[in-house]
């Protein structure tokens, strides 16, 4: 199994064109790995948009994720939040959102193949998780943890820093829906070439 370097996280609210044209555009600029949120839609809406992401995913061998414990299509990556039971029946890959160096320790003890730690920086996409990690607290907090994709606020610049603290990758949302040409230079900095397989 090969966890990604880069996720790209989606939120529609964001965006000033359709999700899947944004996604498509993120995948072209190189983004292998996205993790479809986007939970305040409809069950029914949100698998229709799973199968919309998946036509410009699966040319290029991309991963889709799906965000939530429950409704993912089968066969389907998922991604927990912090406070997500995990399935009864595990999925082929699993990820969960923690916060805290408890989260963390049970995202490890259940088997999590990757975790996402936020909020690294400050960002108006993550509210109520109280104050930035910062890179110290994230190099606190990366031992002994599922690989970890730094998220919240996390520009290209930033992504040195972030691997040099630990993280294996980054996951971006925000930018990336305002502007999907940015994975290319997040791809960069994380010395992955555009357009490369997810790794």
């Amino acid at each position: 199994m090969t966890v990604p370097r880069l996720v790209v996280v989606t939120d529609h609210t964001q965006t000033s064109r359709p999700l899947p044209d944004v996604v498509a555009a993120a995948v072209t600029a190189g983004a292998r790995a996205v993790l479809l949120r986007d939970k305040d839609l409809p069950l029914p809406e949100r698998r229709a948009l799973a199968g919309e992401l998946r036509t410009r995913l699966d040319p290029v061998g991309g991963l889709l994720i799906w965000g939530g414990a429950t409704g993912a299509p089968e066969g389907t990556a998922v991604h927990l939040s912090a406070t997500d039971a995990f399935p009864a029946e595990r999925p082929p890959l699993v990820g969960r959102s923690c916060h805290s160096a408890a989260e963390l320790a049970r995202a490890a003890a259940e088997g999590c193949d990757w975790v996402f730690l936020s909020p690294v920086f400050p960002t108006s996409s993550k509210p109520g998780y109280g104050p930035a990690l910062g890179l110290d607290g994230l190099a606190a907090l990366v031992p002994g943890a599922p690989p970890v994709l730094a998220l919240g606020g996390v520009r290209p610049e930033d992504v040195p820093g972030c691997l040099a603290a630990g993280a294996h990758g980054v996951a971006v949302m925000g930018a990336v829906m305002r502007d999907p040409t940015v994975v290319g230079a997040h791809l960069a900095a994380l010395g992955v070439p555009a357009g490369a397989p997810r790794t």
